[in-house]
C-alpha cells in the first residue's frame, strides 16, 4: 500500500511540475491582443500575384515573375517569412 500511494505521489508533482514548467516559461510567444503588425513586401519587377491563401498557421502567396512561379509562406502572426518553394521548367 506504501509503495502505491508513493507512485501515485510521484506521478502526480511529475504532472503538476509540468503543467506549471510550461505555464511560466512561455515567455511572451503570444502576439498582445489587438497588436498591429505593418509589413511592406517588394515584388520584382513585372511579377504578378497568382493566388493568395490564408490558413490558421500559415499564410501561402503564389507569385509568377520572370524565374518561374514561387510558393511563399509566412507566419500569419508575425507576418515573418517561412518558406520559399521555386518552380521552374526544365
Amino acid at each position: 500500500m506504501m509503495i502505491a500511494g508513493v507512485t501515485t505521489f510521484l506521478a502526480l508533482a511529475a504532472v503538476l511540475g509540468v503543467i506549471g514548467y510550461r505555464v511560466f516559461h512561455l515567455g511572451g510567444s503570444a502576439p498582445e491582443p489587438n497588436s498591429f503588425v505593418d509589413v511592406t513586401a517588394a515584388l520584382p519587377a513585372g511579377a504578378k500575384v497568382l493566388s493568395t491563401s490564408v490558413g490558421s498557421d500559415h499564410i501561402v502567396v503564389t507569385v509568377e515573375g520572370a524565374g518561374g512561379v514561387e510558393v511563399l509562406t509566412f507566419d500569419p502572426d508575425t507576418l515573418k517569412p517561412l518558406g520559399r518553394l521555386r518552380l521552374k521548367a526544365p
